[in-house]
């Protein structure tokens, strides 16, 4: 990681409608007056439809000795089926990088946006953190009689002990360090004996720990039942790899959709990627009309977590402006374009 004063940020616009949002992330980046250094990476299809590369062997030391953080715009293009450069590159950098915390706040800037019956804005503010290295995502399993009618299939649900204490103690400092009092765990243990089984042992121990936080639990169809019924009642939230996955993309309905979702990809103390939650959306790409809004929230989490906190707030301030005054894209009731709402941010976050 480079120790100069002014933090590198590796930049990798991605596909689709990630090369549009990023760009506006990184205008209203420097409008606000950030001082980083900003270094586009070509990692993407077009890239990978050129010469093969999806990521240079090199490619993640590099990100690790070179970069403070990697700013990611949204993988997928339907030119590559297998979307083989995506898995590469984004999977690559939370496993390789060990970026065992996925950080997903779930916050509702306006009444307007939430489609929950006499819901405020207070009522939707709370922080998902998803373990980010195991589970059901590390791809270990088989099929036997393939194309058979008796044909099995084995997914593995991989959970560590070391994977589960780290992202838990995460949970509960996160918690402390951002003056939040609960921390919930949710899981599936009465099926998944095993594999959750280890989440509540764990859990418990460092619950014991920290004195200061209300631990709580809830199974994962309860959680989602209790979110879209009184989401006010979550603070901090901790769950596996796919449980993960699923509630943040229901939280982020709470709040607009996934055009305003942000989210980090951490280990403290390491090089860092952050990326909107949304995905490449072909069929919206190069038309203007892509909310750049969650790519912009990421960008500010970003400089938060590398001690830019001033630049963060003026980007969070200006975002929250742009949305009370509808000056953003018809996706949450405006009438910008992509381009239009990201430089409104930007001006607004330079004034």
């Amino acid at each position: 990681m480079s120790n100069a004063a002014k933090k590198r940020i590796a930049v990798v616009p991605g596909d689709g409608i990630g090369k549009e949002v990023i760009a506006q992330a990184v205008n209203v980046v420097q409008a606000a007056g950030a001082q980083v250094d900003l270094v586009e990476i070509d990692w993407s299809a077009d890239r990978y439809l050129k010469d093969g590369t999806t990521i240079p062997p090199d490619g993640f030391t590099m990100l690790s000795r070179d970069f403070d953080a990697v700013l990611v715009g949204a993988l997928g293009d339907p030119r590559v089926p297998t979307n083989i450069h995506a898995k590469d590159i984004l999977l690559g950098m939370r496993f390789k990088m060990d970026l065992y915390a996925n950080v997903r706040p779930v916050k509702c800037l306006d009444e307007s946006l939430c489609p929950l019956k006499n819901a405020r804005t207070t009522d939707i503010d709370f922080v998902v953190v998803r373990e980010n290295t195991e589970g059901a995502y590390v791809d270990v399993g088989g099929v036997f009689k393939l194309g058979t009618p008796d044909e099995i299939a084995v997914q593995e649900d991989v959970n560590t002990r070391k994977g589960v204490e780290r992202v838990i103690r995460y949970a509960f400092e996160f918690a402390r360090q951002h003056g939040r009092k609960k921390v919930l765990m949710t899981d599936k243990s009465n099926v998944m004996t095993y594999a959750h089984g280890l989440w509540q042992r764990v859990f418990k121990e460092i619950a014991a720990e920290y004195s200061d936080i209300q631990s709580q639990h809830l199974y994962v169809d309860a959680l989602c039942m209790h979110m879209v019924r009184d989401p006010k009642q979550f603070d901090v939230i901790v769950t596996n790899n796919m449980f993960g996955d699923i509630i943040t993309d229901l939280a982020a309905a709470l709040q607009g959709g996934l055009g305003m979702a942000a989210s980090g990809n951490i280990h403290p103390g390491r090089t860092s990627m952050f990326e909107p939650v949304h995905g490449s959306a072909p069929p919206f790409a190069g038309k203007n009309i892509a909310n750049p809004i969650g790519a912009i929230l990421t960008a500010a989490m970003m400089l938060a977590h590398l001690g830019l906190t001033g630049e963060a707030r003026k980007i969070e301030d200006a975002v929250l402006a742009a949305v009370q005054q509808k000056r953003t894209t018809q996706d949450i009731g405006g009438t910008l374009g992509t381009r239009e709402c990201g430089e409104w941010i930007a001006n607004r976050a330079a004034s």
